[in-house]
């Protein structure tokens, strides 16, 4: 059988299927989408990133707010360090200068700067100080501070120092507590300008009219000065203004005005011109006695311990008269003592008959008010206090006070006030700070019957918000306080109440105003 020829030609594909070629091309479309889009993400993600990035630098992370009593508090706190390295810088800028080396006090006293700059900035952003701005000043400071102690300015130096340093400060800041009040006082009791010529008009009377020094010359020897079925009312005042006002009031407002004594005490100056303002003007009948306290031989520096004080102080005795009512008025057995800034609106003859159960002096209390303790006028620190008194106890006023003189003298109070004057002088005592009420109140103690709120109502001298229907209900209203009713400066709305008592048509006081 023969064999076929080998055929070299090249065979013929078949046709491959149109189904096929269409897969294919899809497939192909299909993967080129993918790689485009794959790119285009990719470059998506890089700008978002890139501005993601930029946004994140101008954005500012919001943080909390310094506090920075707690960021003190915290002992890792740079700036607690450098609150407690500048303290101590500050004590060595001091001993530097007394020891006269000035430049280390330049040194310190600039980083201190520096440092409180640093910290008025944490402060102002309300944002803690960070490492890299506290570490440099933190590390020149404690060189400064070793450099102060190598010079002999250690601890002990340091603390004798700033100790003598702080009881100075101490004095000063005493020293201007008391001329503060002091001089306030001083301004509280005086009396306008224009007015001071009603004295001169009343002391040419007193010298020019015989019949006004025969009048009280008389009038001395009136049986009505000792009876003691009488309503007697004590003032120790150089305020003629003043004492007239609390004598009209009281007089306004009782129906027996014939029946009041008034016993005055003032200074020698003011002497002459209060007895004429009483022997030349009406008060309803009423009895009123002027005294100079320089009259009173008695009250000496050998019976007062207060005395030799005031004299040395060049201050006057009259705030302290009324420790010493049963002395002035032996043959008294009950006294209303009235403060010069008071103005009384109902009849006060009741309170000669009230029942103080045994006990000395009828006052109001004021821990109503909750914050008029014992322990807020006195220095409870002093162990001859603390043993004695209990620093819980209530305060009262003066101002409108019953005291009854017999009681007085069988408890001796007047020594009890002498007792506490000299150990209050005593060399680091100070048990109180300045007025007469503290030691009254320790004189008094024990032996004050309280009476009723309505007697007595204080605060028109400094409480604007006194509630109006307590002050029309008030026996006594009392202008305590700095703001005086005879002032410019006065408050307002209740200078008309001490007014309606001075007469402003009196031809003195019209002739002083105008001119």
């Amino acid at each position: 059988m023969r064999r076929r020829a080998a055929d070299y030609r090249r065979r013929v594909r078949r046709k491959i299927s149109i189904w096929i070629w269409v897969f294919l091309g899809l497939f192909s479309v299909a993967g080129f989408v993918v790689i485009v889009l794959q790119h285009n993400y990719q470059d998506q993600d890089r700008v978002e990133t890139h501005v993601l990035e930029r946004k994140a630098r101008n954005v500012q992370v919001p943080h909390m707010k310094l506090n920075l009593t707690n960021e003190i508090a915290r002992p890792n706190s740079y700036t607690r360090q450098l609150l407690e390295q500048m303290t101590l810088a500050k004590a060595y800028v001091v001993l530097a200068k007394e020891h006269n080396n000035l430049h280390l006090a330049w040194q310190l006293s600039s980083k201190i700067r520096t440092c409180q700059s640093l910290l008025s900035k944490a402060a102002m952003n309300e944002e803690p100080i960070m490492e890299e701005e506290a570490e440099p000043l933190i590390t020149t400071l404690s060189s400064l501070i070793l450099k102060s102690q190598d010079h002999h300015y250690d601890i002990a130096t340091t603390m004798m120092t700033m100790k003598s340093h702080i009881q100075a400060l101490e004095e000063r800041a005493n020293a201007a507590t008391v001329q503060a009040a002091f001089f306030g006082q001083l301004a509280a009791e005086s009396v306008p300008k224009n007015l001071h010529c009603v004295n001169v008009k009343l002391l040419a009377d007193w010298f020019s009219k015989k019949t006004i020094r025969d009048f009280v010359e008389e009038k001395k020897n009136s049986p009505r000065l000792l009876d003691n079925n009488l309503y007697h009312f004590c003032l120790f005042s150089d305020n003629l203004l003043a004492v007239n006002a609390v004598v009209n009031s009281t007089v306004s407002n009782t129906d027996h005005p014939k029946q009041l004594v008034f016993h005055v005490v003032t200074s020698e100056p003011n002497y002459a011109t209060m007895e004429a303002w009483f022997v030349t003007n009406d008060f309803k009948g009423s009895m009123i006695e002027v005294q100079k306290f320089q009259d009173l031989t008695w009250l000496n520096a050998s019976y007062s311990p207060v005395v030799g004080k005031l004299t040395q102080k060049n201050e006057s005795l009259l705030n302290y008269l009324r420790f010493y009512i049963p002395e002035i008025y032996p043959h008294l057995e009950k006294i209303v003592f009235l403060d010069d800034d008071v103005i009384v609106q109902k009849d006060l003859t009741p309170l000669f008959s009230l029942d103080l159960h045994g006990n000395v002096n009828g006052a109001v209390e004021t821990c109503l008010d909750g914050f008029h303790r014992l322990y807020k006028y006195l220095n409870f620190s002093n162990p001859v206090l603390s043993s004695k008194i209990d620093p819980q106890g209530c305060g009262w006023a003066f101002g409108l006070n019953v005291f009854d003189l017999v009681a007085w003298r069988n408890a001796n109070v007047t020594g009890v006030y002498h007792y506490w004057e000299e150990q209050h002088s005593n060399v680091g005592s100070n048990l109180w700070k300045l007025g007469t009420l503290p030691a009254g109140l320790l004189a008094f103690y024990g032996r004050t019957e309280p009476l009723d709120r309505r007697w007595h109502v204080l605060g028109l001298g400094f409480d604007v918000g006194i509630d109006n229907r307590l002050i029309e209900s008030a026996a006594v209203i009392h202008f305590n306080g700095n703001l005086k009713p005879w002032l410019k400066f006065a408050i307002g709305k209740y200078k008309p109440l001490w007014e309606r008592y001075v007469d402003m048509g009196h031809p003195y006081l019209v002739d002083c105003v105008t001119s």
